[in-house]
C-alpha cells in the first residue's frame, strides 16, 4: 500500500503493531491505533515534543523549514522558514530547541526569546560537516553527530568538501567542544539509556548497517566500543529514543512491507516489536502529556502511537 492510500486501521488492535517477542505485550495498548497528523513534506525528521506548549516541532529538510502540530487542535503551522536546512532536534536542560543544521554546518541554540545562536561550527580550525541529530545529557552537555549527507548534493544544504572526517562530539555547559568517537562511518542517531551509562549511535554507512552501543566513562568520554543490534541486509535504522525501560524505538526503512516504520529493540539487542508504517521513518520522539505517545517523523508525513511505557525525559 503506498503512503497516499494509507488510512488508519478500522479494528481493534491495530494489525500495523507486530508483537515479535512476548516482552512487548507490555508496551501495546490495544485500544490504540496508529494515526497520521499531517503529511504533504518532503523529508520529515527531528521530531522534538514541547510540553509546555503541548507542540511537537520537526524538520522538513529539503523544504528548508520547521513545522509546528498543536496537540490540542491538531493545526499545523509554519515554525520557521529558512531554517538552515535543520536537521535533528532536541531541547536542553532550560527548555530550549537545539538544532542541527546542514546549511549552517551548525548546531545552534534557540533562546526563550526568539534569538538563535551558534553552539558549534567548527573543531579545531576546520568547519564541521553537516551536523544530523543531538541529543541532551543531565549535566547540561549536548552530544551530536556530524555525517556529511547535507554537504553532498544541493538537495538538503549546499554542496561542500568535507574538511573533518565523521565524527561524533561533545559540548560541555561551559561550551567547550571535543570529539568523543571517531572512525564511526556516516554516524546518525544517537541516544542514551536511561541512566546515562551507555550511548547509542546509528552507523549508518557500515555494511551491514549498526547500532552501536559505548560505555559513557566519567560522563564524557566514549568506550568499549561494540556491536548491539546488527541490522542485516536490508536494515535501515536511522534515529531513534530509549523509553524508561531502555528499549531503543527506531526509525527504520527500506521502502519494504515490514521494513518500513519502527523496529524496537530490548537493551540487549534483541528485536521484540514493529510498527508498521507505509513510509520510511527517519525519526522519533515520545511525547503527549504523559510522555506516552511515540511521534513518528516518516518521509512525507507525522504518525504517532499511545504506547505503554514513557521515553526517557529530554531524551
Amino acid at each position: 500500500m503506498s503512503a497516499l492510500d494509507w488510512q488508519p486501521s478500522p479494528r481493534y488492535p491495530d494489525s500495523n503493531i507486530v508483537v515479535l517477542d512476548e516482552s512487548f505485550k507490555r508496551y501495546h495498548l490495544p485500544l490504540a491505533k496508529v494515526e497520521r497528523l499531517a503529511t504533504g513534506y518532503r523529508w520529515a525528521e527531528g521530531p522534538v515534543w514541547f510540553g509546555d506548549q503541548r507542540c511537537l516541532l520537526w524538520s522538513d529538510v529539503p523544504n528548508n523549514r520547521m513545522l509546528r502540530w498543536d496537540e490540542e487542535s491538531g493545526a499545523v503551522s509554519l515554525y520557521r522558514k529558512h531554517s538552515n536546512y535543520a536537521n535533528g532536534n532536541t531541547r536542553d536542560r532550560d527548555g530550549r530547541l537545539i538544532t542541527c543544521e546542514h546549511g549552517g554546518r551548525r548546531v545552534s541554540r534557540t533562546e526563550h526569546d526568539g534569538r538563535i545562536v551558534t553552539l558549534a561550527d567548527s573543531f579545531e580550525g576546520k568547519r564541521l560537516n553537516s551536523p544530523n541529530d543531538v541529543v541532551c545529557k543531565s549535566d547540561g552537555s549536548i552530544w551530536f553527530t556530524d555525517p556529511s549527507f547535507g554537504i553532498l548534493g544541493w538537495y538538503e544544504g549546499a554542496k561542500a568538501e568535507p574538511e573533518l572526517p565523521t565524527g561524533v562530539y561533545r559540548i560541555d555547559a561551559a561550551g567547550k567542544m571535543s570529539i568523543v568517537a571517531k572512525g564511526i562511518n556516516q554516524p546518525n542517531g544517537l541516544a542514551f539509556s536511561p541512566d546515562e551509562s551507555i550511548l547509542y549511535i546509528v552507523e549508518s554507512r557500515s555494511e551491514p548497517r549498526k547500532i552501536l552501543a559505548y560505555d559513557v566513562v566519567g560522563g564524557t568520554k566514549l568506550a568499549k566500543r561494540r556491536v548491539l543490534i546488527d541490522a542485516g541486509p536490508k536494515g535501515t535504522p536511522d534515529g531513534f529514543r530509549v523509553d524508561t525501560d531502555g528499549n531503543l524505538w527506531c526509525g527504520w526503512g527500506m521502502g519494504e512491507a515490514g521494513l518500513d516504520g519502527v523496529h524496537v529493540f530490548n537493551p540487549e539487542g534483541r528485536l521484540i516489536g514493529r510498527i508498521d508504517l507505509p513510509e520510511r521513518c527517519a525519526n522519533v520522539c515520545f511525547g503527549g502529556v504523559h510522555r506516552n505517545r511515540l511521534f513518528m517523523a516518516a518521509s512525507t508525513s507525522i504518525y504517532a502511537l499511545y504506547v505503554n511505557t514513557q521515553g526517557v525525559a529530554y531524551s
